[in-house]
């Protein structure tokens, strides 16, 4: 059997439900609510089962609560700092500065291109769309040709056009 958790709080239920309806963050709305539904009296089973949750988070919540109060429930995913990025800002400028000029083999930037100079740069291998991520995060785009058939013909296609002075 698992042990009983409580909530330990000052505040009451009406106080606690207050704060879940006004709420604006919905992570935030979701744990008030939790710890409102546990101070009535409910068990952690029946408050995952009202909400969608496992009792294990319920518990997690509560404990959360209990050792930090009110800085322990809030929505804690905008603080992760996230993982570090492949090119330090020395390397990056210098891709921006490699980009200005063709690549080495010849016709126009894109993400495998990108991400074969970010490999060399780094000495390991760094997936094709590492390479359009860092594209994107300089401000740039590929860059394709226009397609053109191959029977066309470049005469003919000038004399179809308009002539300014005609019409």
């Amino acid at each position: 059997m698992a042990k009983r958790v409580t909530v330990t709080t000052e505040l009451t239920t009406e106080e606690l439900h207050e704060r879940y309806r006004s709420a604006t963050n919905p992570t935030e709305r979701t744990h008030w609510h939790i710890l409102w539904l546990m101070k009535e009296g409910h068990t952690p089973d029946q408050v995952a089962l009202m909400l969608g949750y496992t009792a294990r988070w319920i518990r997690t919540i509560v404990h959360r609560w209990n050792q930090a109060g009110e800085q322990a429930i809030r929505d804690q995913r905008q603080s992760l700092k996230g993982a570090p990025t492949l090119l330090s800002l020395e390397q990056q400028k210098e891709l921006d500065q490699a980009l200005d000029q063709p690549p080495a083999d010849g016709g126009l930037w894109n993400g495998p291109k990108v991400a074969a100079w970010m490999a060399q740069c780094l000495g390991r291998d760094v997936d094709p769309r590492r390479g359009w991520d860092y594209l994107r995060r300089l401000g740039r785009s590929t860059r394709v040709p226009r397609p053109q058939h191959e029977q066309s013909d470049e005469a003919t296609q000038q004399a179809f056009k308009k002539t300014p002075g005609g019409g």
